[in-house]
């Protein structure tokens, strides 16, 4: 568990840790306001896509794990981790990869290096489990933000948008 005192808030602490099974909700509606600041109004409704998110963050727990950062039990900001098996290699059977999915930091919270911390977070996780790359689609906000962390563009990593919708 990761504790951040800043200077400037000398009694506010705030921790960078695993999302537990009971914060799952509030995640969801970070996720909500997030997609919302990006495209406006929703085809769902917050309380039906809750407990949606919820069932599938429960059922991808293995391959999709979440950080959040809280302040004062109050879940101000996420970031995920999806792991992927890769293909073996004759050098190595077990391998894995890494994409950072969904950091967001509230809008009140932000300018102030939370959002640096989840993603150090983050890649703390995909060394502890040995993956061997990991990626990242970034807004145009956070692309210095990832640069900062060691994130580069490469000329070998393509992408095609093979769905019908864009969820971002």
């Amino acid at each position: 568990m990761l504790v951040i005192l800043r200077q400037d808030e000398a009694v506010d602490d705030i921790v960078c840790r695993p999302a537990q099974h009971h914060e799952l909700a509030a995640v969801a509606e970070l996720r909500w306001r997030w997609v919302q600041e990006l495209y406006g109004t929703h085809d769902i409704k917050l309380d039906e896509f809750v407990p949606r998110f919820v069932t599938c963050a429960r059922e991808t727990e293995s391959s999709h794990r979440c950080m959040v950062m809280v302040r004062d039990d109050v879940v101000i900001g996420m970031a995920w981790l999806a792991i992927t098996q890769r293909v073996p290699h004759p050098r190595a059977f077990e391998r894995m990869s890494g994409d950072v999915q969904c950091t967001y930091v509230v809008p009140e919270e932000r300018d102030r290096g939370l959002g640096g911390e989840l993603i150090e977070a983050v890649l703390a996780w995909a060394r502890d489990f040995g993956l061997e790359r990991v990626t990242v689609h970034s807004s145009d906000r956070a692309v210095s933000a990832y640069s900062r962390h060691g994130f580069e563009v490469s000329p070998r990593l393509l992408q095609v948008e093979v769905g019908q919708g864009r969820a971002g």
